[in-house]
């Protein structure tokens, strides 16, 4: 035995002589691949001049890998969410609406969210046209480019073994493989939140400014995807740096402060002008109840997703007994028969883990990279874990991506220290623990829908426990069969959510609450029902009409006295069931519109060549081809034709925009020439007083109806006679 430098302490161990002079992974000529002056290509496929030489082809391998399979039947989601996709589609041809993220070039109405998330996307539309690949592939890249991040984050400390499993593991994950592939603000927040991570251990590394500004550029910027969930994770990174960071503590100070104007910049601009320009001549701030953004940020976006209370929601300020309306929280919420298959399948092995990584580096001294790596990393999976657990207010699967980068970059990690002291009893056994963990737990996710490939969670649990007890021993066994027990025990555990993330990519996906894997995996009612089968808990048709029913007399569901207004139509349930597109299913296939109530709330509306015809008739003389409540059913009609409708009342139809009064100038200017019956909440019934209300019910008595198949139209340009 002799003495040689651990990289993680800085310090000598006792153990077998390393083969080569260990370097500093931030040692200045470690930073470059090659020496200066040779060529680009041989230094990007090489890598660092310390690791192996199949370190670099096996990542560029696992990117390429990541690419083809979030490529693959990307086409088969359509629109996907063409909430957003209709916003994609007006900020192609507008660059106001561009800029604001409104819903339609007329500049009506915005998103719920602010609009940087939008903005790869109009680009690519702009370029290649409107098509579900323009859509779709830069949210492709944006997980491509998480994976790398993620591996540049964990390689520069660990082994590039660990580094590839991290990237792997959140390639595999479904729920990344869902949103990586979905036209929402979450694959832009994901990559964003991973990067900040990694910048902030780059500024551990060296205690150099730029590395933590540009973090809070970052998180700045992911502010810009989806307000305040960007801010989650700024407790861990504040405090990691000014415990850890190598230099003075005036300068950590003094460093946290640039770090703070830097993100305050980076996601203050755009707030900023969208506050002081004129109301008038800008399109109402979809979500918010008076116009303001900041309103939406603190309310709806805000503090009201904690609490429950946010206005203007489908449900509309419920406060704490708002946590009914969106599934059970508690601890044990990222592991229930809603949210578990998403996310869950590594999270026991990483609590796991990351406890065994504070525990091997409690006595390294405080400028330890590699325990700062874990505190950043893990300390952002705790804290955006918890709040996700207990958050009473709207709450959808897909909302968990965001923990996908943290988790896996802590499973790398700690995988890559315990097998690097392996020698130790006590980091075999904890490794072969991990792996135990993830085998018994994905055994259990698997058997949530054990029609769904009966024979892999034996696999899995067998593999697993067959794993462990070679892990065990893997500091006293050959090398060979120690690595053939860590390659069994790695199979075993992304065995499980590799299955689903196949499902998940060989599936479309359309609608606003999406989820991944195979139908049944993913379960959440709504309005106090049960919910049934389809992949996101689509009810089934009878099922939905019941639970409908019932929420109806409960009170405890949707407006109108809960449930989904009555219930689901029967086709569309079973649609859900056929596609397993998530809730609630697919589009009803009768002609045109799927009327009021969660339908069009959720999904929107199939648009019939005659109804497409009837629009595109002299839709060049008016500024909206039509006008109709809610979003999901303005959107359905705009991607259509290619033409602005007016979504009246924002996304849930609930929004005070346009007033009557406006809306009847709108029509006096002949502005717009149809209004489309049906729509989301705020379309009529229940004693609903909203605007959007008032507006269908002067239309209705005022103008003249037009009937296309099973979808009524209202001509605004001619009115009823008597």
């Amino acid at each position: 035995m002799t003495t040689q430098y651990d990289r993680h302490s800085g310090t000598t161990v006792w153990g077998p002589p390393p083969t080569a002079p260990p370097r500093a992974a931030h040692a200045p000529d470690a930073r470059r691949a090659g020496e200066p002056g040779q060529p680009f290509v041989r230094r990007l496929w090489r890598g660092r001049p310390e690791d192996p030489r199949w370190a670099r082809p096996a990542f560029l391998g696992l990117l390429a890998a990541t690419l083809l399979l979030y490529l693959y039947n990307l086409s088969a989601s359509g629109y996907a969410n063409s909430f957003y996709s209709a916003a994609v589609q007006a900020g192609s041809t507008s660059w106001k609406a561009f800029f604001f993220g409104s819903l339609d070039a007329g500049n009506a109405i915005t998103v719920d969210k602010p609009s940087a998330f939008l903005w790869p996307m109009d680009l690519s539309v702009r370029i290649f046209g409107l098509n579900s690949w323009a859509i779709l592939t830069p949210e492709v890249l944006m997980g491509v480019g998480a994976v790398a991040v993620v591996y540049a984050g964990v390689r520069r400390r660990f082994s590039p073994a660990a580094g590839l499993i991290a990237g792997a593991v959140l390639a595999l994950t479904p729920v990344a493989a869902l949103m990586f592939r979905f036209d929402n603000p979450d694959a832009m927040l994901a990559l964003l939140m991973a990067l900040a991570c990694y910048l902030v251990v780059r500024a551990v590394e060296d205690g150099r400014t730029k590395w933590l500004v540009a973090a809070g550029a970052a998180i700045g910027f992911a502010f810009l995807a989806k307000t305040l969930q960007a801010f989650l994770i700024l407790p861990p990174l504040a405090i990691v740096y000014a415990v850890c960071a190598p230099v003075s503590v005036r300068k950590r100070f003094g460093q946290l402060a640039a770090a703070t104007l830097a993100l305050v910049v980076a996601g203050g601009w755009w707030v900023a002008i969208v506050e002081l320009w004129p109301a008038s001549s800008r399109p109402y701030v979809g979500g918010s109840q008076n116009n303001s953004f900041l309103e939406l940020t603190f309310g709806y976006n805000g503090l009201g997703r904690i609490s429950g209370d946010e206005t203007g929601s489908v449900g509309g300020g419920g406060g704490g007994n708002g946590a009914g309306r969106w599934g059970a929280t508690g601890w044990d919420r990222m592991f229930n028969s809603e949210i578990g298959s998403q996310i869950s399948w590594l999270l026991p092995a990483a609590l796991v883990l990351l406890v065994a990584g504070l525990v091997a580096t409690r006595k390294l001294k405080r400028t330890s990279v590699t325990r700062a790596s874990f505190l950043v990393w893990g300390g952002s999976l705790l804290i955006t874990m918890v709040v996700f657990s207990y958050m009473a207010g709207i709450f959808h699967q897909y909302y968990t991506v965001a923990l996908a980068p943290y988790l896996a970059a802590v499973t790398g990690m700690g995988v890559g220290l315990l097998w690097e002291k392996r020698h130790e009893l006590w980091a075999s056994v904890t490794l072969a623990v991990s792996v135990v963990a993830a085998a018994a737990w994905g055994y259990a996710l698997l058997n949530r829908t054990p029609a769904y490939l009966p024979w892999l969670k034996w696999l899995v649990l067998i593999g697993g426990l067959a794993a462990a007890l070679g892990l065990i021993f893997a500091g006293r066994i050959p090398r060979q069969l120690a690595l053939a027990a860590a390659a069994v025990g790695l199979v075993a555990a992304v065995a499980g959510p590799t299955a689903y993330t196949l499902s998940t990519v060989n599936s479309a996906h359309t609608g606003s609450i999406p989820t991944a894997g195979p139908a049944g995996a993913s379960m959440m009612g709504f309005g106090g029902g049960r919910p049934g089968g389809g992949n996101g808990g689509g009810m089934p048709g009878q099922q939905g009409q019941q639970n409908g029913r019932q929420g109806q007399q409960n009170g405890n569901g949707f407006p109108g006295g809960g449930g989904f207004a009555g219930g689901m139509p029967g086709r569309l349930g079973r649609q859900g069931q056929q596609n397993g597109n998530g809730f609630p299913g697919g589009r009803t296939g009768e002609g045109g519109r799927m009327g009021g109530g969660a339908g069009g709330l959720l999904n929107g509306a199939n648009v019939s060549s005659a109804a497409k015809k009837l629009l595109e008739k002299d839709a060049s003389k008016y500024t909206w081809v039509a006008a109709s409540t809610g979003s999901q059913n303005a959107a359905s009609y705009q991607l259509a034709t290619g033409d602005p409708v007016m979504a009246i009342g924002g996304f849930n139809g609930t929004d005070p925009s346009p007033t009557l009064a406006q809306f009847e100038k709108y029509v006096a200017e002949g502005r717009i020439h149809y209004f489309i019956a049906g729509g989301g909440f705020g379309a009529g019934g229940g004693g609903n007083s909203g605007t959007a209300s008032q507006i269908s019910s002067w239309v209705q008595s005022t103008f003249k109806k037009v009937t296309v198949g099973s979808a009524t139209f209202y001509d605004l340009t001619q009115k009823t006679t008597g």
